[in-house]
């Protein structure tokens, strides 16, 4: 008997746990506001921080800036049960893309620069909406 309370138990909390992940889907436009970002170039460095700020989101479009360079071609894909988004901004190196998703209230990325030839994981804080 306590065996079938058990499974009974552990059944239904299955079901109300996948009927909360497909009754909530990510919202892209959490995205929209001001995050600070560390780029710090290895893990015991000092904190390194930058804006990353979006301004929009339109569909799969994101828009702002990042490190102070506008976005271009920013895509978000929230299809997969996270927002996730990719862009590219550049300087006088190259190119550099980035790619990251919304982890709750943080983001985890990454910077891949062509001309200069590092990829570098950060994360970020929101600052304000």
């Amino acid at each position: 008997m306590k065996r079938l309370l058990l499974l009974t138990t552990l059944a239904l909390t299955i079901v109300v746990l996948v009927a909360f992940n497909r009754a909530s889907p990510p919202d892209p436009a959490n995205l929209v506001g001001t995050w600070q970002v560390d780029l710090r170039p290895t893990p015991d460095a000092e904190p390194y921080f930058q804006a990353f700020v979006v301004t929009s989101v339109d569909g799969d479009s994101l828009q702002g800036t990042f490190y102070g360079s506008p976005i271009e071609r920013g895509r978000i894909n929230a299809a997969w049960g996270s927002v996730q988004f990719a862009f590219v901004t550049s300087d006088g190196s190259g190119p550099y893309n980035h790619a990251g998703r919304l982890e709750g209230k943080r983001l985890e990325g990454s910077t891949y620069s062509l001309g200069r030839g590092f990829l570098l994981p950060w994360r970020a804080e929101r600052v304000s909406e």
